[in-house]
């Protein structure tokens, strides 16, 4: 059966965005090697899941000239009324319902790719079935808080963790 993953980063006092919503503090330290843990990532994946807010940051800012997740089928959950492409898909529906019939459709891995509202929604609900999540060196001290109001405690085991260029990748699993 189909994993849904949640694969992003974070800063070490737990934020995926500061406090106008930039991103652009992702990055490691500066003084070694990173590690392309993406590309080893995305062979298990091809479809996405992302809410309107990190879709229209993508478009928008970081790749507002290319569609970069052009080899996946992305679902894009918003209420707002957008055209749907082959690749892209907006739809307007309870994260829940959606994980449940795409997890019946064959396929490879599915990817929660942000943001923080799709993500809490998920882990309320017990639908993640693994978290890859690097610690970038940076400390926010506010913005958009990656875990919030979690309905319930959820138990995880590590599976791996690496340290490069000051980041450290931590890999779990729901036990």
């Amino acid at each position: 059966m189909r994993k849904i993953s949640l694969f992003i980063a974070m800063s070490l006092d737990g934020y995926i965005a500061d406090s106008k919503g930039s991103v652009n503090w992702l990055q490691g330290q500066g003084d070694g090697e990173d590690m392309d843990t993406y590309s080893e990532f995305i062979k298990d994946v091809d479809t996405i899941l992302m809410g309107w807010n990190t879709y229209h940051q993508i478009v928008t800012e970081l790749s507002p000239d290319k569609w970069i997740y052009h080899d996946f089928i992305t679902y894009v959950l918003t209420h707002n009324e957008e055209t749907s492409s082959e690749k892209i898909r907006f739809v307007n529906k309870n994260p829940a319902d959606l994980i449940k019939s795409l997890k019946k459709e064959k396929g490879k891995d599915i990817w929660i790719c942000g943001g923080a509202n799709l993500v809490q929604q998920l882990v309320n609900q017990d639908f993640i079935d693994r978290y890859h999540i690097t610690i970038i060196p940076t400390l926010l001290g506010s913005g958009v808080r990656l875990f919030k109001n979690a309905e319930h405690e959820v138990k995880l085991r590590l599976l791996d963790a690496r340290s490069y260029n000051g980041m450290i990748d931590l890999n779990y699993v729901r036990r």
